[in-house]
């Protein structure tokens, strides 16, 4: 009777103590668990990165770690309201861009040593191009101020063009009189001294601008007309010259 009543209590500790180590999940188990599911921007190069660095491009982070970079096409801010970037946040250029746009940097911490350029879009695929055009509803004629036909190909997606702004010493961004993305004659820089005799741009918001045009046109970027935040390093007929389009 001892010995069956024994085996019995044996059995019921085996019993639970093998239950336990199966509901039970050690550090290091949990720790694996959470890294497989964890969807952290670092964790691996995406394919987008890797076809711009296929291309040629450079990461300017890396050439000049004081730029600060904010794409808006990473996160539903802009105008059709779409991440298509996904967790890719990162300015990827040509080098002679990403050269110039180092120079830029430099020029404006000459000027204001807490300021800093800050970069919302700079390479960018033709597939992205393509949604962009395709998203934008109004006539040809009109579409064709604010976005370039992907059929070409724009500046941004020959790894040539950059959109930003700046940041002031708060680590606020200048104001510029419109938000990025603004599609309107606000935005024109062709008509900015008109804009503000008629009191729509401020004088800060026009000195701001000119401070940016300033720095960017120094290092040998060019504006253009309806866009205070677009700059290219080169004409469309060199960049198309010189380098294929990132698809």
């Amino acid at each position: 009777m001892n010995r069956i009543l024994f085996l019995f209590i044996l059995f019921v500790f085996a019993f639970f103590s093998c239950t336990e180590h199966d509901e039970k999940i050690t550090p290091s188990a949990q720790l694996t668990s959470i890294c497989k599911n964890a969807n952290h921007p670092k964790a691996s190069m995406s394919s987008f990165e890797k076809n711009l660095i296929n291309a040629g491009l450079v990461d300017v982070l890396k050439m000049d770690s004081s730029l600060k970079v904010d794409l808006k096409y990473s996160s539903t801010d802009n105008f059709f309201g779409t991440d298509v970037y996904g967790n890719f946040n990162k300015c990827y250029l040509q080098k002679d861009a990403a050269e110039k746009l180092i120079a830029a940097q430099h020029k404006l911490q000459a000027l204001k040593p807490s300021y800093s350029l800050i970069v919302w879009d700079a390479a960018r695929p033709r597939s992205v191009q393509q949604l962009m055009w395709d998203t934008l509803k109004m006539p040809f004629n009109e579409k064709i101020k604010f976005l370039s036909n992907p059929k070409l190909g724009s500046q941004h997606n020959f790894g040539e063009a950059v959109d930003l702004s700046i940041l002031n010493d708060k680590q606020q961004l200048l104001d510029m009189g419109t938000a990025f993305d603004y599609i309107g004659e606000l935005a024109y820089t062709t008509i900015e001294a008109r804009l503000l005799a008629e009191g729509k741009l401020s004088k800060e918001q026009y000195d701001n601008r000119k401070l940016l045009r300033s720095v960017m046109n120094q290092s040998g970027f060019f504006n253009i007309q309806t866009e205070w935040w677009h700059f290219n390093a080169c004409s469309w007929g060199d960049a198309a010259k010189q380098y294929k389009i990132i698809e």
